[in-house]
């Protein structure tokens, strides 16, 4: 059902789901951002998350508790997406008390499992806590002649955009780096 109720980018999508009810699975900090940014669009947000407390910083939190547009189902996760041609709903389970039951939304934006596959690169570059590759503005890492880019690499927003922008940062950027080398 992409492109017909489920997404994976809010600031994409947010629009087509102007004054509808939509959900946004997960609990981080992509989750609660796109929570909050979805706010500016639907007529409510439901945050389902699989554990009794988020992950998302502190500040992402607090802004997320007090907005009354945002409402939270804890403990739970999605056992299907309901809907023939578009979504419908989504039929939700209980982890702790193994309950299902139904939530009619318009969307739902999925928002779990980031994880740079960047296990190649663990102990010879420079990574972050979560295993994304530091770079500087022009994709060098910590080693000359070695560039990252895209989402294995840390930045604040992983988008196809900004995906393609690093990539052609870094191609520049090597090519430089090459030229030296003559």
């Amino acid at each position: 059902m992409r492109g017909r109720g489920i997404s994976y980018c809010a600031t994409c999508d947010a629009d087509f789901f102007t004054d509808l009810d939509v959900a946004v699975v997960g609990g981080g900090d992509s989750a609660i951002t796109e929570a909050i940014y979805l706010t500016k669009f639907a007529e409510s947000v439901t945050v389902i998350h699989r554990r009794d407390a988020l992950r998302a910083t502190k500040s992402l939190q607090d802004r997320a508790f007090h907005n009354p547009k945002i409402k939270f189902i804890w403990n739970s996760i999605v056992e299907e997406a309901v809907g023939d041609e578009i979504l419908e709903g989504l039929l939700i389970k209980n982890k702790i008390t193994g309950e299902t039951r139904n939530l009619k939304v318009d969307g739902c934006f999925v928002f779990v499992g980031y994880e740079p596959i960047s296990q190649l690169f663990q102990g010879k570059v420079t990574m972050d806590e979560k295993g994304y590759i530091v770079t500087d503005e022009d994709m060098r890492t910590n080693i000359s002649g070695v560039f990252a880019a895209g989402d294995i690499r840390k930045k604040s927003l992983r988008q196809v955009v900004t995906a393609a922008a690093d990539g052609a940062i870094a191609a520049t950027t090597a090519e430089h780096y090459l030229e030296s080398l003559k």
